[in-house]
């Protein structure tokens, strides 16, 4: 059920905000922002015994809704940011995955005129530009070495929307093309790689501050050959994304990224392919054939984990209730961190006065129950 709630008062309910919890709190919501001062005649909505957070700002997202981001048209990828938003990710970058380099600027084109209306926060690049040897669900005879200058034709088909790359940093071109991110506002990831520990804390001293999905997709942790996990987990300029969906990552690797790490370097990220809030079956993974079956997405040649089934709404659950990691850096993980490093902090990420009401009301058991966007409902709460 949508609606506008042009000035309503969110009441009685736990609300997290950058400076703790407030118990019996509540968000004054005018238009499509959130008000410091309640409105004359504004309605409240009694919303005791649940929480309000802010809506989830997901950076790392390949589709959803039977629908794919890499390979779509328009109504296709808006069928997946909706499918996504219902889940609570008010705010949503697209991730293609490795392609020719044409079709991926013709991507880039259509994604950036989503961008540029408001649907979309910015794209990612995941590929071509990563290693062989840490493939995952990317076709290997389309992988290339970073060259910085198609780096820029892909930045330039973006026309200034592109948020993200994922680099195998070690290749030939990767600490360059890191460069070139890094002098153009664009957040150059480390992920898909097989470098060294020595070459991971080359790249970050040249300006890259992600980690792709840590774990995934790079080598282990070992006593004499630590990789890239340790240089990534080490390093205070580094944000490392976390795909807590109970498949990609055992626990305790999600509790030592958190315990090392620390809250505010963490993002919550999905890493989602189209079966996400849809369902089993065959799918495509650009031009790779994906199988889903119990929400697990794999290649149907080679097994690999092909992306996930994750939405936001489950990852916060599963944080909060089997990671018992504390709600207010669950919160901080999945949209405050996220925001900052795509640079729209100031607009989401928090309930403050003056932001966009992006926000999800979540019941005592961390059950989504509500999600609103720049005011209006997407899913209205039933409460009573």
């Amino acid at each position: 059920m949508a609606g506008r709630a042009d000035s309503t008062v969110l009441a009685g309910a736990r609300v997290v905000l950058p400076t703790g919890t407030v118990e019996d709190g509540r968000v004054i919501v005018e238009g499509t922002r959130i008000a410091g001062s309640t409105p004359e005649g504004a309605r409240s909505i009694d919303l005791s015994g649940h929480w309000v957070v802010p809506g989830f700002v997901d950076m790392h997202n390949h589709g959803g809704g039977g629908a794919s981001f890499t390979s779509g048209t328009v109504d296709e990828v808006l069928t997946g940011i909706r499918t996504h938003r219902e889940h609570g990710t008010t705010t949503l970058v697209a991730s293609t995955v490795t392609g020719e380099m044409d079709f991926l600027a013709q991507r880039a084109g259509l994604l950036s005129e989503l961008v540029e209306q408001g649907d979309l926060a910015g794209i990612h690049f995941e590929g071509p530009f990563i290693s062989p040897c840490r493939k995952g669900a990317h076709s290997e005879g389309l992988l290339r070495h970073p060259d910085p200058a198609e780096v820029r034709k892909l930045m330039d088909a973006a026309r200034g929307t592109a948020k993200m790359f994922t680099l195998a940093t070690e290749l030939p071109g990767g600490i360059e093309s890191v460069r070139l991110l890094a002098e153009h506002g664009v957040i150059a990831a480390i992920g898909h790689t097989d470098a060294t520990y020595e070459q991971t804390v080359e790249a970050i001293d040249s300006g890259a501050t992600v980690a792709t999905h840590l774990y995934n997709a790079m080598p282990p942790l070992a006593h004499r050959a630590p990789g890239p996990i340790a240089a990534l987990l080490e390093d205070e300029r580094i944000t490392v994304e976390l795909i807590n969906d109970g498949t990609h990552l055992h626990p305790a690797a999600l509790e030592l990224a958190y315990h090392h790490a620390g809250a505010h370097r963490v993002a919550l990220i999905t890493d989602a392919m189209d079966a996400a809030g849809f369902g089993d079956g065959r799918y495509q993974l650009g031009p790779l054939a994906v199988e889903v079956k119990d929400g697990v997405a794999r290649l149907v040649e080679g097994n690999s984990i092909a992306g996930s089934t994750l939405t936001l709404d489950t990852a916060f659950h599963r944080a909060v209730t089997i990671d018992r990691i504390p709600v207010g850096d669950v919160v901080q993980s999945i949209s405050a961190n996220p925001a900052l490093l795509l640079g729209v902090y100031d607009r989401v990420g928090s309930l403050e006065p003056g932001k966009d009401a992006d926000l999800v009301v979540l019941d005592a058991d961390f059950t989504l129950k509500g999600v609103m966007r720049k005011g209006e409902w997407i899913i209205q709460p039933h409460i009573g």
